[in-house]
């Protein structure tokens, strides 16, 4: 009864009311009935006899190896990472978490301690009661288990496994079945399976060491029990009207490979089963045939990656090889990353981005996941080209792929192949224009003519249509600002969302499409491709979006790409089709190191050798501003990790225009700019 008035008044919380009604706007009939039922069945679960149960298996788990341990890599760094993890210290989004084993429940972030009620039942949205969740379930994901694991397979050091144990025999006891906010997300649970069949084949299996003696085999009961329970749980809960549906690949994903690494029950035979139908189902329906991820957030992509690849690695060393068209995807969506990916190797921050990660096999903070996905599909497909555009090959692929990976590298190595050139993907609504490719001469421009995102909340993508990113020599420019907060992240979470944060047209300070919570749309803009052209001399793209229909008087707008190689000039035309006045801005955020100055009609952009000029449109009560860092209004900014912002600076170009408007900007690539002009 104490609750009570607690619970009235967070539902009577203005903004948590507004963004249950707003969600439930968006809900479809059998996405209605489906959450009913899920809340019904999560409110009677606990008052079942059989709640986390276990019942007797019938066979003993078998070793299925699909990681190895590599030859010749460097023990030391590993060894480094396992010592400091034994020592207490452990490194979440930048803030340390002192203590081992640490504190399950605690966020570290804020210190806040969430409370063991019934998992399903916990708002993990409330701040005040479970702290900053990405912080908490990111520790409780187990990625440095895989540390301590790796670092006993390359030493032998016990040491590791008796951490490893501690902390496993701690986390049972502070987080019991279904309770608690390690009890709220099944793809939570999923993940903390994948790292847990990492941790259990590098120390050995069954037979490990760490299942010696009395408290050995009490530990391996625990350990088994948890399993069986996070499958349960997995089950239970697939996210099938998800907000965000790569959780539904990620749980199959983990439910898959906890079957495979531990059949010892005809439940979870089963369980695997249909994990397996899912992944093969969702793989094709989530990812475009051009092999882009459809929730138009290239994270994400990488995150999906990761569950399909780590999916199909397990199942080929268990003889269940999966399907053409599943191993197809996998090969369109490496060839989509490789195709954005700049000389430098960086990709753009399209779409929402929460450094998020499946598991961590390889130490270091320069590891790139995007290199290091091309290099596991160049081994994968024995794809030269794929080689050729990862370059090196990182520690992650090796401990995927044995000595097989070192083979195809040094294969390659002798002969490099150059990555065949792709510039459409108008299934996923991305276009690549562009000239001197993977040199340092490479101009790319990645421009977006697609869809919001996926589903009918959409809840990762951006208001970036007609945006578009620019890379010179493989150094980016003209950018994505990224993402920086998740949920309860207020004016800044809506700014990063927003079409202002985006190189592309903002009318009467209106987003193209009008967001409805951290994770929510409530007006989706349309947009498109007219019609794209490549040769030798002259690229040109041209698309549209009809976010500003809604408007009393309404607006299309309408943005045409013209690049001509030999010059090295990038034309851009917005056309707005509008019968009244508007406000119009025109946006352009610019990489943090880059200088800009001012100079005849426009701006020099500055970054080392090379200076891109900006000739901006000519009107007569045009107003030119450069922001860096501003905060009223947020202007300005980069966020290249999460919960992490720095200052960029961005230039707004401003006029109030009438009747249908041509805007036409110049950018013009030059490496013999004189920087005092």
């Amino acid at each position: 009864m104490s609750q009570a008035p607690e619970a009235v008044g967070g539902l009577l919380n203005a903004p948590g009311l507004r963004w249950r009604i707003n969600r439930l706007r968006c809900m479809r009939p059998a996405e209605l009935a489906f959450r009913l039922g899920r809340s019904v069945a999560a409110y009677l679960e606990p008052l079942s006899p059989r709640v986390g149960h276990v019942p007797s298996a019938d066979r003993e788990p078998s070793l299925q190896r699909w990681v190895h341990v590599p030859e010749g890599v460097a023990a030391a760094p590993y060894l480094v990472a396992a010592d400091r993890i034994a020592g207490g210290t452990l490194d979440i989004f930048g803030v340390s978490c002192v203590g081992s084993p640490p504190r399950w429940n605690r966020d570290p972030k804020t210190g806040i301690d969430a409370p063991l009620s019934w998992g399903k039942r916990l708002d993990y949205r409330d701040r005040r009661r479970v702290g900053e969740i990405k912080y908490l379930w990111e520790l409780n994901r187990h990625l440095y288990l895989v540390t301590l694991a790796q670092a006993y397979a390359l030493s032998r050091d016990p040491k590791y496994l008796y951490v490893l144990r501690e902390h496993l025999t701690s986390w049972f006891s502070a987080c019991p079945c279904g309770r608690g906010p390690n009890w709220c997300s099944a793809l939570e649970a999923a993940i903390r399976l994948i790292n847990w069949s990492i941790a259990w084949q590098l120390a050995g299996g069954a037979g490990s060491e760490l299942f010696a003696g009395g408290a050995g085999a009490r530990f391996r009961a625990h350990w088994l029990a948890s399993i069986y329970q996070h499958g349960r749980f997995v089950r239970g809960y697939f996210s099938r009207h998800s907000s965000a549906n790569n959780h539904l690949i990620g749980e199959a994903a983990g439910l898959y490979i906890a079957g495979l690494t531990w059949p010892c029950w005809p439940e979870l035979r089963r369980w695997r089963a249909q994990a397996r139908r899912i992944l093969e189902h969702e793989a094709l329906l989530q990812n475009s045939a051009d092999g882009v991820n459809l929730e138009q957030a290239v994270c994400y992509q990488q995150f999906v990656l990761d569950f399909l690849l780590l999916s199909l690695l397990a199942g080929e060393s268990a003889g269940e090889p999966f399907s053409a068209d599943y191993r197809q995807r996998i090969a369109a969506m490496l060839g989509f990353l490789a195709s954005i990916m700049d000389a430098g190797g960086e990709v753009p921050m399209i779409g929402d981005a929460d450094d998020g990660a499946v598991t961590r096999l390889a130490p270091g903070t320069d590891f790139s996941p995007y290199r290091s996905l091309l290099a596991s599909g160049a081994v994968l497909f024995e794809d030269g080209g794929l080689r050729h555009k990862a370059r090196e090959l990182d520690d992650k692929t090796r401990w995927l792929f044995g000595a097989r990976a070192s083979e195809v590298f040094d294969r390659w190595r002798v002969q490099p192949v150059a990555l065949p050139r792709r510039h459409a993907f108008p299934a996923g609504g991305y276009y690549i224009l562009g000239c001197d490719f993977e040199s340092e001469s490479e101009i790319r421009v990645v421009a977006d003519v697609g869809p919001l995102g996926y589903g009918t909340l959409a809840a990762h993508g951006h208001a970036d249509a007609l945006s578009f990113t620019l890379s010179i020599g493989g150094l980016p420019f003209l950018i994505d600002p990224g993402t920086y907060l998740y949920h309860g992240g207020g004016v800044w979470r809506a700014y990063f969302r927003s079409t202002s944060a985006h190189n592309t047209v903002v009318v009467d300070g209106l987003d193209q499409s009008e967001q409805g919570g951290d994770f929510l749309w409530l007006r989706k803009a349309r947009a498109g491709c007219s019609g794209a052209e490549i040769s030798d001399t002259v690229e040109t793209l041209e698309g549209w979006h009809e976010g500003y229909l809604r408007l009393a008087d309404p607006v299309l707008h309408r943005r045409r790409y013209t690049l001509e190689k030999r010059s090295r000039l990038l034309r851009i035309e917005d056309r707005l089709e509008m019968q009244g006045e508007h406000d119009v801005e025109l946006f352009f955020h610019c990489a943090a190191e880059c200088a800009v100055l001012p100079v005849a009609s426009g701006f020099a952009i500055s970054r080392g050798p090379v200076t891109l000029l900006a000739r901006l449109p000519s009107h007569p009560q045009a107003s030119l501003q450069v922001y860096r860092g501003s905060t009223h209004p947020p202007r300005g900014w980069i966020s290249r990790r999460y919960d992490q912002r720095e200052p960029a600076p961005t230039i707004v170009w401003r006029a109030r225009l009438a009747r249908p408007a041509v805007l036409r900007t110049e950018l013009i690539c030059r490496s013999d700019y004189p920087p005092d002009s």
